[in-house]
C-alpha cells in the first residue's frame, strides 16, 4: 500500500512538471475566438500577423503589470504601437474573454462594444500584416492610441499622448487636452504615411529626412506634446531615430509652464526646457505647474517693463491699431483688465492688448513684437530679457558743475581764472578716475563690452576664460581647419564634451559681428546649424566655442580624384598640401544621402533667411562650410560671421565676400546684395552634389574654356540632350536607377537651375527652394542659366 502511494505521488509530480514546462512555452496563433477563451497573461500566448511582422497579446511592462497591446515582433526597443486602455495597465490575474453576446471583455470590462460586432455572428480577433487588430467590424487602426503606422488612415482619428495631456484632432491640430488650446496646425489635414517616409496630405505631401529607405516607421504623439515620425535603425544600436517633427521650438508647445511663467529653451543639444518668472513675480507653491504670482499688488501708479523676445499666447487678446507707442501704452494703462501689451516697431501700427491671466509664455528669437508687462511703479525688479539694441547701448555720464562767481566781483580776469582752474581740476580728476578704473578692471578692456555682458539674455552661451580654452585644446596644438576669420582647433572640455574652438582674427573695430555671433546665433535652434556653446573675450582675444562635428566637411566626400602613382585607378580626395596620407578615406555618398544633405542645407538656410528675428545672410555657402555628422546629418558653419540687417533692408557692401565659383553675379555687378545671393550659392552646391565635381572643372564640352559655364553645360545635358546620366557623379553612376532615382535627380537639377538664374528676382526664396526639393510644390521648366547679367541695354 505504501509503495502504491509513493508511485502515485511521483506520477502526479512528474505530470505537473510536464504541464509547467508546456505552459512556459510561447504559443503562437493567427486568430482568437470564443473557443480559445479565456486568455490569461501567464499563458504566453502570442497572436501573430500572417507575415509575422506584428504581434498582439499581453505585453509585460513590469513584474506583475501588463497591457493588452500590438507591437513590432522583431524590434527590441519601444516596440508597442497600440494598447488597450492606454495608461491603465492590468495585473497578472486579468483575462481576455469573448462572451456569448459576441463582446470582447478585458478584465470583465468591454474592450469592444457589441454594436461593433453586430454584423458578425461569431467574431474573431485577428491581426493584419499592417499591424491592425480586428474584431468583427471594429479595428485598432480606426481607434488608435498615440501611434500611427504606415498605410494607416489618419483621416477622422484622434491621437492622445500616453500621459493624457495632449491630443491630435481633426488630422491637423495639436491641442492641450485640458483646455482644448491649439498650439500647432498642419498646412493641410494629414491622410496617410507610407513605408518609404512620404506623408500624404489632402492638398500636398512632405518627405521625412531619410525618405527612400524602406524601414519600420511610426508617427507618435509623445508625452512632450510634439508630433514626431521615427524610423528604426538596427545599424545604430537598434535606435528609433527622429526623421520629422512638427514643432522645432519646444517652448511653443502649450502647458510647459504655469500662468505668468516664461518657458526658456535649453542651450544644450537636447530639446529640454525650463521655466522662469518674469520680473516683478515670484514662484507659487507647486512650481512650475502653478506658475507665478505678483510680488507687489497693482495700484493706480503703474509702469511697464520691456521683455524682448517674449510672447504670451493668451486666449483673451485684443488687437487695436495704434499710430505710435504712446497711444498703445495709454490704451493698456486705462484698461484695468489689461496686464500688458505687445508692440512692433515697424510702422505697421500693430498693438495687441493682453487681457486676463497671462498664459503660455515663451521666449523665442522669432518673436517680432516686444512685450511690455504692467507692474506697480514701486516694483524694483528690472527686466532681464533684453534685445541687441539694449545690450549695445551703454553710457558713462559725467556731470560738471561750476560755482557761480561772487556777486560783488567785477574782475573779468579773476572770473576766467577761476573757471579755467575748476575746469582743469575736474578734467584731471576725471582722467585720473577713468585710468584707475581701467587699471582695476584690466581684463575688461572694452568698457561697453564689459557692461553689456551683464545684460545678456537669460540662458545665454557660457563664458569661458582663456586659460580654460588653452587647457582644453592642449595649448592650441590640434589644428583642424583654417578659414577667413581664423583658425579652428579641436579640444575637450572638463565635462568630456568635444568642441571646436575658433580663434577669430582681424576683428578689431568689428564688435558688431562678434556680438551678433555670441548673442543671436547662440539662440538659434535648428537641426542643420552648428551649435554655439560659448565664447571667450579677454586679453584681446575673441574666441568662439562650437560643437564638434566629427564627419568633416562635404567637399572631402564629393571631390575625389586618382592619386598620382595609384594602382588600378584608386581614388583619393582632392590633393591638399596639408593632407595627411594616413587620414582615413571618406566613404562615397549614395543618392538618398545626397538628397537628404541637400534638403537639410536648404531648410537651414531658409531658417536663417525667414524664421529668425534678424535677417542672417551667410555670404559664403560652399561644400567646405557644410559639415557632416556621424549619420551624415548636414550642419552649416560660419553663418554667424555674415552681416546682420533687418529683413526689409538690403545689404550693400564695399568689398566682395565669398568664394569664386559660388558668388552670385550681383557681387560683381552694381546690383544690391539680398538673400538671393545665398540662393545662387546653394544652387551651385546642389549641382556639385549631383555631379561630384567642382563647378570650375571643365567636363566633356566642345566650347572654349573662357566660354564654358558649368550650369549651362548641365542644363544642355539634362533638358536639351536628355542625357541625365552624363552629369551624374561617376563614382556612383552605376547605382543610378532611372525608376527609383530619376524623380529625385530631376527635382534637384531643376531646383538648382532656378537658383542659378542671373537675375536675383527670378530666383526663388530659400523657403520655396526647400519646398521644391521636398516635392510639395510643382517646379516649372527653368530657363538656361547664363554666365553674367550685364544689364538691360
Amino acid at each position: 500500500m505504501a509503495l502504491q502511494f509513493l508511485f502515485l505521488c511521483f506520477t502526479l509530480s512528474f505530470l505537473s512538471q510536464i504541464h509547467f514546462s508546456i505552459s512556459q512555452k510561447t504559443i503562437n496563433f493567427t486568430s482568437f475566438n470564443a473557443s480559445n477563451s479565456p486568455w490569461f497573461p501567464n499563458q504566453n500566448r502570442i497572436l501573430l500577423s500572417p507575415n509575422s511582422n506584428f504581434s498582439a497579446g499581453f505585453f509585460r511592462i513590469s513584474s506583475d503589470n501588463y497591457t493588452f497591446s500590438v507591437w513590432f515582433t522583431n524590434i527590441p526597443r519601444d516596440p508597442v504601437v497600440w494598447s488597450a486602455k492606454l495608461g491603465s495597465p492590468v495585473t497578472g490575474s486579468a483575462s481576455l474573454v469573448i462572451n456569448s453576446k459576441g463582446e470582447l471583455l478585458l478584465n470583465n470590462t468591454p474592450l469592444v462594444n457589441a454594436s461593433s460586432t453586430s454584423n458578425s455572428t461569431s467574431p474573431v480577433l485577428s491581426l493584419s500584416d499592417h499591424g491592425s487588430l480586428s474584431f468583427g467590424d471594429w479595428n485598432s487602426f480606426a481607434n488608435p492610441t498615440n501611434t500611427i503606422l504606415p498605410n494607416q488612415s489618419i483621416t477622422g482619428i484622434v491621437l492622445r499622448s500616453e500621459n493624457g495631456l495632449f491630443s491630435f484632432v481633426n488630422s491637423t491640430n495639436l491641442t492641450l487636452h485640458s483646455s482644448s488650446a491649439s498650439y500647432y496646425t498642419t498646412p493641410s489635414p494629414l491622410v496617410s504615411m507610407d513605408a518609404l517616409g512620404k506623408m500624404t496630405m489632402q492638398s500636398n505631401a512632405f518627405l521625412t529626412s531619410d525618405y527612400g529607405d524602406n524601414r519600420a516607421r511610426k508617427m507618435v504623439l509623445g508625452n512632450d506634446g510634439n508630433l514626431k515620425i521615427y524610423s528604426f535603425y538596427p545599424e545604430q544600436e537598434n535606435r528609433w531615430v527622429e526623421v520629422w517633427l512638427a514643432i522645432w521650438e519646444p517652448c511653443k508647445i502649450k502647458g510647459k509652464c504655469g500662468p505668468y511663467a516664461i518657458c526658456l529653451p535649453s542651450t544644450g543639444i537636447n530639446d529640454s526646457t525650463s521655466c522662469v518668472c518674469p520680473p516683478g513675480f515670484t514662484q507659487n507653491p507647486g512650481w512650475p505647474d502653478k506658475g507665478c504670482a505678483r510680488k507687489t499688488k497693482l495700484t493706480n501708479n503703474i509702469k511697464f517693463l520691456k521683455l524682448d523676445y517674449v510672447n504670451y499666447t493668451n486666449p483673451n487678446m485684443r488687437s487695436i491699431s495704434a499710430r505710435n507707442f504712446t497711444l498703445c501704452e495709454s490704451k493698456c494703462s486705462a484698461d484695468s483688465q489689461c496686464l500688458g501689451f505687445g508692440y512692433k516697431y515697424d510702422g505697421s501700427g500693430f498693438c495687441s492688448l493682453v487681457l486676463g491671466e497671462l498664459q503660455y509664455g515663451y521666449w523665442s528669437p522669432g518673436t517680432e513684437a516686444s512685450l511690455f508687462l504692467k507692474v506697480d511703479k514701486s516694483e524694483s525688479d528690472a527686466s532681464n530679457f533684453s534685445g541687441m539694441t539694449e545690450v549695445l547701448q551703454t553710457s558713462c555720464p559725467v556731470r560738471i558743475s561750476l560755482p557761480l562767481p561772487p556777486k560783488d566781483s567785477n574782475s573779468t580776469t579773476r572770473n576766467i581764472a577761476i573757471i579755467c582752474t575748476l575746469f582743469a581740476a575736474e578734467l584731471i580728476s576725471g582722467v585720473a578716475f577713468f585710468w584707475s578704473f581701467l587699471k582695476r578692471y584690466i581684463k575688461y578692456r572694452d568698457m561697453a563690452t564689459t557692461l553689456g555682458l551683464e545684460f545678456l539674455p537669460a540662458g545665454g552661451p557660457k563664458r569661458f576664460s582663456y586659460a580654460e580654452l588653452k587647457t582644453a585644446t592642449k595649448d592650441f596644438s590640434n589644428l583642424i581647419g583654417r578659414g577667413g576669420f581664423g583658425d579652428v582647433y579641436k579640444g575637450e572640455l572638463p565635462d568630456h564634451r568635444v568642441v571646436a574652438v575658433k580663434c577669430l582674427k582681424n576683428v578689431s573695430g568689428g564688435d558688431a559681428e562678434f556680438w551678433a555671433e555670441v548673442t543671436i546665433i547662440a539662440r538659434m535652434h535648428h537641426l542643420n546649424l552648428v551649435r554655439l556653446w560659448g565664447f571667450c573675450a579677454e586679453k584681446g582675444q575673441r574666441i568662439l566655442v562650437y560643437e564638434y562635428v566629427p564627419g568633416g566637411s562635404l567637399d572631402k566626400y564629393l571631390f575625389r580624384r586618382p592619386r598620382a602613382g595609384s594602382k588600378n585607378g584608386e581614388l583619393s580626395p582632392d590633393p591638399d598640401p596639408k593632407h595627411d596620407p594616413k587620414t582615413e578615406q571618406k566613404p562615397i555618398l549614395d543618392w538618398n544621402v545626397r538628397y537628404r544633405i541637400a534638403l537639410g542645407v536648404a531648410r537651414s538656410i531658409a531658417y536663417l533667411h525667414e524664421e529668425c528675428l534678424e535677417w542672417v545672410l551667410h555670404c559664403d555657402i560652399k561644400p567646405e562650410n557644410i559639415l557632416l555628422g556621424d549619420d551624415f546629418c548636414p550642419k552649416i558653419s560660419d553663418f554667424g560671421l555674415a552681416k546682420l540687417r533687418k529683413k526689409e533692408d538690403m545689404v550693400t557692401m564695399s568689398r566682395r565676400r565669398g568664394t569664386p565659383g559660388y558668388m552670385a553675379p550681383e557681387w560683381i555687378t552694381t546690383d544690391p546684395i539680398t538673400s538671393k545671393a545665398d540662393v545662387y550659392s546653394f544652387g551651385m552646391v546642389l549641382l556639385e552634389l549631383v555631379s561630384g565635381v567642382r563647378n570650375f572643372e571643365i567636363q566633356g564640352s566642345l566650347l572654349n574654356s573662357d566660354e564654358w559655364y558649368f550650369p549651362g553645360w548641365a542644363f544642355e545635358k539634362m533638358f536639351k540632350e536628355l542625357r541625365p546620366e552624363d552629369i551624374l557623379d561617376r563614382e556612383i553612376k552605376q547605382l543610378y536607377d532611372s525608376r527609383a532615382h530619376f524623380d529625385m535627380i530631376n527635382r534637384m537639377v531643376k531646383t538648382a537651375m532656378w537658383c542659378l538664374q542671373d537675375r536675383p528676382e527670378m530666383r526663388p526664396t530659400m523657403g520655396k527652394v526647400a519646398k521644391m526639393l521636398e516635392g510639395t510644390v510643382e517646379i516649372s521648366e527653368p530657363k538656361k542659366p547664363t554666365i553674367f547679367f550685364l544689364g538691360d541695354e
